[in-house]
């Protein structure tokens, strides 16, 4: 019972700060408070409850590092016109009748340079919703392949935050995880870009497009040179050079195209650096704006204060039932239902991607012996089932970046495909 209670309390926290359109941060803050008021009223001291909490902290702390780079790095792409250049050829692939298969691809394309659900869905997402409108696309099927590749990418590339995340918290190496991935996402990926290839047929698409390019060559040189950070992280990506050196090569390359091609001054960088990249032509800042440092002060807080739980958790023992509950569903359905399943409560639970993969490997822990199998069950379950949960702003920031209704998430077809495909796997391995 005491346990019910602690998680309800921290639930009744989450909902309060999501209804009043508020951070969760404070709601972590009294998560932490409220189980260790829990381990204290079931007989267990503070002194060890936060020793453990601020070792798991620290252990997850690593990831800052990763964040940093991260803001950094889609900053100076910005600066560097790397992005437009990329989008402005991209977008010229788009034909109106395979504009739905298209728009999830070249949103696959984005999110795997980028590693970031919400930069492409800022990007090459708003780029294809506008593309795809014009050319009379439902927004709906527009908004569904624009999730279903933007999450493609950020499970899977090298600069994802979640892929990051996975890592740390497996203690397995990214590149191993991202050939898994690929291995399991081989067949969903196939199907989907044949749905959406079908769904061609139920529209009736116009001729008309965007001059994007034009668009953007009023603020950059889109000279050839403004993609070689991408060149450059993609062969050190597949190099399996690590992933700092990789993004801090990649930012380093882009430097001089900011100061000698776009003519940007060091104080224009540095401030850039700090808040994001903004840019003054009222047109394009839709587009490009973002990244920066600061922009990834939310993640790194609500990484290192939900890491904290985990230690919390191991000191009191708050998730044994549930543990219990969850190891019986593992007998009953498969390792990786049994994950499925917890995925699903802590995506609605915790509305947003960062916890509920966090929540998930609190809960399925004891279930995989294999840190490289657990790895690709949390990858395949609480990475894409979390955009699934309408609520949660996995979901919400990037269709509301883009215009698109809620109910695209029913037309993210790669992000339902992916974990079925898995389930069927699990269930004709068990016979």
């Amino acid at each position: 019972m005491p346990e019910i209670i602690a998680l309800l309390l921290f639930c009744a926290a989450l909902v309060t700060c999501i209804a009043c359109g508020a951070s969760i941060i404070p709601a972590l803050l009294a998560g932490v408070v409220i189980f260790l008021v829990h381990g204290r009223l079931t007989g267990h001291a503070f002194k060890p409850m936060i020793a453990k909490g601020l070792a798991t902290m620290r252990a997850a702390s690593i990831v800052v590092v990763t964040f940093v780079l991260i803001g950094i790095l889609t900053t100076l792409w910005r600066a560097a016109g790397t992005v437009p250049f990329i989008v402005a050829n991209a977008t010229g692939l788009v034909r109106p009748h395979g504009v739905i298969l298209l728009t999830f691809l070249l949103n696959c394309l984005m999110s795997l340079l980028t590693g970031s659900s919400f930069a492409s869905a800022a990007t090459m997402g708003v780029i294809t919703m506008t593309l795809g409108t014009s050319m009379n696309i439902p927004p709906m099927l527009l908004g569904g392949a624009i999730l279903s590749g933007i999450y493609f990418g950020d499970r899977c590339s090298p600069v994802s935050t979640s892929a990051q995340l996975v890592k740390t918290l497996t203690h397995t190496n990214i590149f191993d995880n991202i050939r898994l991935m690929l291995r399991t996402a081989a067949v969903p990926f196939a199907l989907t870009c044949a749905i959406y290839a079908a769904m061609a047929l139920c529209t009736h698409p116009s001729a008309k497009s965007v001059n994007i390019a034009t668009l953007f060559s009023k603020v950059f040189d889109l000279h050839w040179v403004t993609v070689i950070p991408a060149a450059v992280l993609v062969v050190l990506a597949i190099a399996r050079v690590d992933v700092r050196i990789t993004m801090g090569a990649s930012a380093l390359s882009a430097l001089p195209i900011c100061l000698f091609v776009q003519h940007l001054g060091w104080s224009e960088i540095g401030r850039a650096l700090l808040f994001g990249f903004h840019c003054a032509d009222a047109q394009v800042a839709p587009l490009v704006d973002g990244g920066g440092i600061f922009s990834m002060v939310k993640v790194m807080l609500i990484v290192c204060i939900s890491s904290s739980y985990s230690g919390i958790f191991q000191e009191t023992g708050l998730l044994h039932d549930a543990h219990r509950l969850v190891s019986s569903m593992a007998s009953r359905i498969s390792v990786f239902g049994a994950t499925l399943a917890a995925s699903a409560v802590t995506g609605a639970i915790a509305c947003n991607q960062t916890l509920s993969i966090m929540l998930t490997d609190q809960l399925c822990d004891h279930l995989e012996s294999d840190e490289q199998r657990k790895a690709i069950n949390l990858e395949d379950t609480a990475v894409v089932v979390a955009p699934l949960v309408p609520w949660s702003i996995a979901s919400g920031v990037p269709l509301a970046s883009v215009g698109a209704p809620t109910s695209s998430i029913l037309m993210a077809v790669f992000l339902y495909l992916l974990p079925l495909t898995r389930l069927i796997d699990a269930a004709v391995r068990r016979k």
